[in-house]
């Protein structure tokens, strides 16, 4: 166990992302007057550009709504190849707060507790802060991770547990065994990062090889039991509150829809400036279109 948290999710944070990503990252930055921009999932460890890049862009600032993130997809044509991103907006001050645990979301601290990039950010101080609220959430999900894993074992059956119970909190399908997959893909991400978080977090634990045992008094385990309960309480009807607002406010909605369609299907949607406007109006028409040409007589 060698550095600090700190250092290590700097670093981390710092590690080189593919020059097109880094491109749309500065355009999405500078376009919202962000802080900085995170790029996280499967095509950040891959570095593949194939389907749909996962951003989310920081703002100064107060939170300007209620149910965040706002949520966002565009395309990038780049000659023969067309990138596509989701990208998730809210403000750095809110991306804080949830990340140490402050507000009543699981869904920051969950996610970023696994790999991500910073692939932009305004200047070195928001670097920091942005360094400094992924810590955050190493620690967060680390406690959590204290409480709900076994006396003692391995560090990966306290991120397991950690994860299962997240899973069940949040309104998610996931198949089982999810979590093992977060964790074999991820392992050098995840190596050693137990111990540097809960050093951070102020949580004592013996170790004997691989084996840990956090030393948790009652009064503590019970403090954080309480503080999970009232996050689980609220994580489906967390969830459902962000997918019915993203429902009516996911810009490009119509325009990711199409590529998924056809992604899956083979069946080629044209997106209409009315099914643009309109893409829970539009979406019966369209399923019955792709039920058609996917029952179409071959002759």
């Amino acid at each position: 166990m060698t550095g600090t948290l700190e250092e290590r999710v700097a670093t981390a944070l710092d590690a080189p992302v593919a020059p097109e990503v880094a491109d749309i990252a500065a355009e999405l930055g500078r376009e919202a007057g962000a802080l900085a921009v995170l790029f996280y999932g499967s095509n950040l460890r891959t570095g593949s550009l194939d389907g749909v890049l996962d951003f989310y862009v920081l703002l100064p600032g107060p939170q300007r709504e209620k149910i965040w993130p706002l949520v966002s997809y565009r395309e990038w044509p780049r000659g023969r190849l067309t990138l596509r991103a989701k990208i998730a907006t809210m403000a750095l001050d809110t991306f804080e707060r949830a990340a140490r645990g402050e507000s009543r979301d699981t869904t920051i601290w969950a996610r970023f507790v696994q790999p991500a990039g910073l692939a932009w950010a305004k200047d070195e101080a928001a670097r920091r802060s942005v360094a400094g609220a992924v810590a955050a959430a190493a620690q967060t999900a680390a406690r959590l991770a204290a409480a709900l894993g076994p006396a003692r074992g391995t560090a990966s059956t306290f991120w397991r547990a950690l994860f299962r119970a997240t899973y069940r909190a949040e309104f998610r399908v996931e198949k089982a065994g999810r979590e093992n997959d977060i964790l074999s893909v991820n392992a050098a991400h995840f190596a050693g990062l137990l111990p540097l978080a809960w050093q951070a977090s102020g949580i004592s634990f013996d170790r004997e090889g691989e084996i840990l045992t956090p030393r948790l008094s009652d009064a503590e385990r019970r403090r954080i039991f309480e503080w999970w309960r009232i996050r689980e309480r609220f994580g489906k009807p967390l969830n459902l509150l962000r997918l019915a607002k993203a429902s009516t406010t996911f810009e490009g909605a119509a325009t990711y829809a199409a590529w998924k369609i056809e992604r899956h299907t083979g069946v080629a949607i044209v997106v209409t400036p009315w099914r643009e406007k309109h893409p829970l109006l539009a979406a019966p028409g369209v399923l019955w279109r792709v039920w058609r040409a996917r029952h179409a007589d071959p002759r």
